[in-house]
């Protein structure tokens, strides 16, 4: 016989029941912060899981990274899935050891986004300080990522400050936000929208 402590038991069905809640309902209200946190919790658990198959079945008959990008595409449909770049660069650089410039090369060109809405206060944004405190890893990666595109954007148009805060990935004000589709935009190597006229209107 095992003698049972009755927190630990409460506690493992209190873990239950949350993880469950993870899989139960497709999009969660996300007009609290406890619905903000599920959600975010929802798109990293599929775009996790969806990743750990791919990257199983291209290893089934591949051993080389350097061909993933010819041999996978992966589709970012709207940004619920856009977690999936800097999960895919934690994956190469952390669990794969892989260096910066090879991973990003590899995620950049295997990712493809499609951009479901025109309007800035309808693209998906989270709270800096949520990424702290669920995906601090992803959040070093999405500075990272950050810090090469604002040096890009710096170089091509020197002292225009404004520019580099529209398009940098993390929007300081009112609230520190990681922005989504920018995240989507930089790390694609296509963007598009769900319509022609839509396409030529992101593009400009």
């Amino acid at each position: 016989f095992q003698l049972f402590d009755m927190g630990d038991y409460e506690r493992a069905v209190e873990q239950k029941v949350f993880s469950e809640n993870i899989t139960k309902v497709l999009y969660p209200n996300d007009t609290t912060a406890q619905g903000k946190e599920l959600r975010l919790r929802q798109q990293y658990f599929f775009v996790a899981a969806s990743l750990r198959d791919i990257i199983r079945r291209f290893r089934f008959r591949n051993d080389d990274w350097a061909a993933f990008p010819d041999k996978v595409a992966i589709q970012l449909n709207d940004t619920h899935p856009v977690i999936g770049i800097p999960e895919m660069m934690r994956i190469l650089l952390d669990e794969e050891g892989l260096d910066w410039e090879m991973a990003w090369d590899i995620t950049s060109r295997s990712f493809a986004y499609t951009c479901h809405t025109l309007l800035p206060e309808a693209l998906e944004e989270w709270p800096v300080s949520l990424f702290e405190r669920l995906l601090p890893r992803h959040l070093e990666i999405i500075y990272q990522i950050n810090a090469a595109l604002l040096d890009e954007v710096a170089a091509a148009f020197p002292g225009d400050a404004g520019r580099i805060a529209a398009m940098s990935i993390i929007r300081e004000k009112p609230e520190r936000r990681v922005r989504m589709a920018h995240l989507a935009t930089v790390g694609s190597f296509s963007v598009n929208g769900v319509a022609a006229l839509q396409s030529r209107l992101l593009a400009e």
